[in-house]
């Protein structure tokens, strides 16, 4: 759960008064109509995505998705022998744009290029880098906003998805693109539990595992913040069920939206970041006494504001939710027999400051992990910036990276 897109994954700082006040995408006063979804949605442009259609998918729970697809994008060349393929797998909020400039198809520039790209960690001169939306995503996998076959959004019908059922999309598309064995399979905060699931389901179908800032199960503290946030959507008068889509004039649960990333954000970044950057600084020369706000109010704001046009609710409900379930043990007898089931090399990193994902999740999965490149212990990586910093601290990131995949 994090900020996955390049302009959002900065040190946090002052938002100007002016982008308050004049608007800008996002902005309170931006005048421009909140959409009722920021889903991509088939007649837009696809920009780099590629599409996959994987059948009819069998969830965990019961449902079934009929006709799936996963949207993905790739760089490099598959080699002959076909085992340069490296699978990055994003977090919550994020997509299959991992590099390349924001523009028709994708509204921001990618959210890894100093760590994807040309003679870096994921070298996309030696490795064929394949990134996947996730199942039940709003960036062109099937999801509460795609089309059912009837030509109305699926909404509420898009059944419960589990990290499992995720993994199981993914590894059909593997089996799409002709990829028997990953080099390495690399994800970070959600994305690490993607990761995760692959090295435990199909040991032998990973040659090396990156695990940033994640977990073998979500917790009792990371369940109760998840629940409120999806609350925050579900209780929004626009939310209507989940079938919120294509009424005149209605921009959906828009304010639920922005009220749950505000929530989630707050776990994203550290204590010490946001003290040290905001402190009691006024947004205005006004005292927030006398009404006005503080700056960190106004930054919340704004990117709360700003998500609502670039993400879609019925995807963070079902996507949070996925997060909530997860527990890698589930009919494995437990986290610790699960783990055993590892068989590739695995790099594990927690943050110093992350108190979304703190270094104990870490401590238990290097210990469960008989091949953790690092032994009982992860590596953590110093740093203020919190849960955000496997995004953030890209040079420290890609050399931890380099260490594990050749």
């Amino acid at each position: 759960m994090d900020w996955q897109l390049s302009d959002d994954a900065q040190p946090a700082s002052r938002v100007p008064a002016s982008r308050l006040i004049d608007g800008g995408p996002g902005a309170p006063g931006d005048p421009t109509p909140v959409p009722v979804t920021g889903a991509w949605r088939p007649g837009d442009d696809p920009g780099d995505r590629q599409f996959a259609r994987i059948g009819d998918l069998d969830t965990e729970a019961g449902a079934s998705i009929a006709d799936a697809v996963v949207a993905y994008e790739t760089w490099g060349t598959l080699n002959a022998a076909r085992d340069n393929a490296v699978l990055v797998l994003h977090a919550l909020t994020g997509d299959s744009h991992v590099r390349g400039a924001a523009g028709p198809g994708h509204a921001t520039a990618g959210w890894w290029e100093e760590v994807v790209g040309p003679g870096l960690a994921i070298d996309i001169e030696r490795h064929f880098v394949v990134a996947p939306n996730m199942l039940g995503g709003c960036q062109g996998s099937t999801g509460p906003a795609s089309l059912g076959a009837d030509g109305i959004e699926l909404g509420s019908r898009f059944p419960r998805v589990t990290v499992r059922d995720q993994v199981e999309a993914q590894r059909r598309l593997a089996d799409r693109l002709g990829v028997a064995r990953w080099h390495a399979v690399v994800g970070g905060s959600m994305g690490g539990m993607h990761a995760l699931e692959w090295a435990v389901t199909h040991p032998d179908r990973v040659a090396a595992t990156a695990l940033l800032a994640s977990n073998a199960a979500t917790s009792a503290d990371q369940i109760a913040q998840n629940t409120l946030q999806i609350e925050a959507v579900t209780s929004d008068p626009g939310w209507l069920g989940g079938d919120f889509y294509d009424l005149p004039g209605h921009a959906g649960p828009a304010r639920g939206l922005a009220l749950a990333r505000r929530m989630a954000m707050l776990g994203y970044r550290s204590q010490q970041e946001l003290n040290e950057r905001f402190q009691r600084s006024w947004q205005s020369s006004v005292d927030p006494l006398s009404g006005g706000r503080f700056q960190v109010e106004s930054y919340l704001d704004v990117h709360g504001n700003r998500f609502t046009r670039r993400f879609d609710a019925g995807s963070y409900v079902r996507l949070v939710d996925a997060m909530t379930t997860h527990d890698v043990g589930r009919g494995r007898g437990g986290v610790e027999a699960a783990l055993e089931r590892i068989t590739s090399p695995t790099l594990v990193v927690g943050i110093s400051s992350d108190r979304l994902f703190p270094v104990a999740d870490q401590q238990r999965l290097a210990a469960g992990i008989a091949t953790s490149v690092s032994g009982g212990e992860p590596i953590v990586l110093e740093s203020g910036f919190g849960h955000d910093a496997f995004l953030i601290e890209s040079a420290r990131v890609r050399d931890l990276l380099a260490t594990l995949i050749d």
